[in-house]
């Protein structure tokens, strides 16, 4: 991918973007048995389910889930997920009311808890899933952690630091750019902050 493009709705992203977060509850699938035929694999107990199972959540669901919380603590609606592979490494929303930190947007929450999991100030194997469009602080952050690939919610016009304003992935100062792909669940992570600051005017 060239430096600080950004990508929508890739089409080689789809499945990962429909992939379960990993742990979650939902149905599980038998693997088949030799020289077994279709029909007597469909009469197996572990076959037999009389509803569907419930999808599972998807990792920008889990963001989604973080972004309520953070309403919840009176913080703008912003959640973030760290995973690799599968495995969800870090999470958290907005707290900079709560810790009275500027810096403590949703992305340098869960990027500070990757790495202190991880042992590592560098996240290179690393995907990052957030509601918004991260700002230029955060953009910068991305890039020093060395995140694989950044997937976000809602753009953000008036404040954005990726596919808006400074655009800090197609710097030439910019040492690292992930992979980006923008507008998963936009309309959900859109409504979460309209809601929150209607209803803090009214």
């Amino acid at each position: 991918m060239v430096k600080g493009s950004v990508a929508r709705f890739a089409p080689e992203e789809l499945e990962r973007l429909r992939r379960p977060a990993n742990g979650l509850a939902g149905g599980s699938t038998a693997s088949p048995v030799k020289g077994e035929r279709d029909s007597d694999r469909a009469m197996r107990p572990d076959r037999q389910t009389k509803e569907p199972p419930l999808p599972r959540p998807t990792f920008m669901d889990i963001a989604l889930e973080e972004a309520r919380l953070a309403a919840a603590r009176n913080e703008t609606p912003v959640g973030a997920v760290i995973v690799r592979g599968d495995e969800i490494i870090a999470r958290g929303g907005n707290e900079t009311r709560q810790r009275n930190d500027p810096t403590a947007h949703a992305e340098i929450v869960a990027i500070r808890a990757a790495a202190a999991r991880l042992g590592s100030e560098r996240l290179p194997d690393c995907d990052l899933y957030v509601t918004l469009e991260p700002c230029a602080m955060c953009a910068a952050a991305i890039s020093f952690a060395r995140i694989r690939r950044l997937y976000y919610g809602a753009a953000d016009p008036k404040g954005g630091g990726v596919d808006a304003g400074p655009r800090f992935f197609s710097q030439p100062t910019c040492h690292h750019a992930p992979e980006v792909y923008s507008d998963i669940a936009a309309r959900e992570s859109a409504e979460l902050l309209r809601g929150f600051f209607q209803a803090r005017r009214s």
